[in-house]
């Protein structure tokens, strides 16, 4: 199965992700084989080739992403926040070092430059080799890399961009800084006037309320219009993960797409997201949306 190579998360030829962050249950994969595993300056980084879901990333134990379904994940974090605009041309991403959210930005043709900014090389260099189809983002000529600290790197520009979408890992480890109010504040104030941003939205309602809730009375306090939306996702704890939307324009109402590709392109372009499904997103079950108003 893995040509000697172990790991503690796998047992019986079994990824097994278990985390305090949803107690009481656990996400299984089946392993075909071990590709690689390292330990990078910041993270633990686990490679392998699933039975069914294809390649998949992993980072201090959680799953990042599998070839499988990772298209719902990159499409709806970076077509919300692109289609929220009314013609972006600078775009940053903070994280993203698999380069499937930079994939996704420079199918945006009014798109002049896409810098990405990702703290650990390991996840850039290890996509590359094993994860291609996602990395095919770094090829694009409109493509800038920096690696460093997202937090730093932003408090150099001010109002530079106009859409930022942090693609983070979850909010324990080297990614913890990127969910709290003073980085939204950087944000902010690297945005162009009408400028939007995309985040990693604390997981999911089924899980994390609290988190969230408190994510988006942060964002509230920052933005003028900050909206929850959600995607679904197989390999995510409970099969959603969620975003928030927020744009530095008051009245811009990011729940419905300003611009749109023609059904046409949409189907060639995307796998998962269309106009409707931009809609459909921010539509929150009873629940969730009374802990979120």
């Amino acid at each position: 199965m893995s040509d000697g190579i172990t790991h503690a998360t796998i047992k019986d030829g079994w990824f097994r992700e278990i985390s305090e962050m949803w107690p009481g249950q656990a996400m299984t994969l089946k392993v075909d084989k071990v590709l690689r595993h390292e330990k990078s300056k910041y993270q633990d980084v686990l490679i392998f080739k699933s039975t069914d879901y294809g390649t998949v990333l992993v980072l201090d134990n959680v799953i990042q992403c599998t070839e499988r379904d990772e298209f719902s994940y990159q499409e709806m974090i970076a077509h919300l926040a692109m289609n929220s605009h009314p013609d972006p041309k600078k775009v940053l991403v903070i994280g993203g070092g698999d380069g499937g959210v930079l994939r996704e930005v420079v199918k945006h043709e009014c798109v002049e430059e896409a810098t990405l900014c990702d703290i650990d090389e390991a996840v850039i260099r290890l996509s590359k080799q094993y994860l291609p189809g996602m990395a095919a983002g770094f090829d694009h000529p409109k493509v800038k890399v920096h690696v460093g600290d997202g937090f730093k790197f932003l408090d150099e520009y001010k109002n530079a961009f106009d859409v930022i979408i942090t693609d983070s890992s979850d909010p324990e480890g080297p990614a913890e800084s990127l969910f709290q109010k003073s980085y939204f504040q950087l944000l902010d104030a690297a945005l162009r006037p009408g400028g939007v941003i995309t985040t990693q939205g604390s997981e999911n309602q089924w899980l994390h309320l609290p988190l969230i809730s408190k994510l988006k009375k942060d964002c509230r306090e920052v933005f003028p219009v900050a909206e929850y939306a959600y995607t679904t996702i197989p390999t995510y704890p409970s099969g959603q993960i969620g975003f928030m939307v927020c744009c530095k324009e008051a009245g811009r109402d990011v729940k419905k797409p300003l611009r749109s590709w023609s059904p046409e392109d949409e189907a060639r372009l995307c796998r998962y997201y269309n106009a409707e499904i931009h809609k459909a997103s921010f539509v929150l079950p009873t629940f969730a949306a009374q802990a979120l108003q």
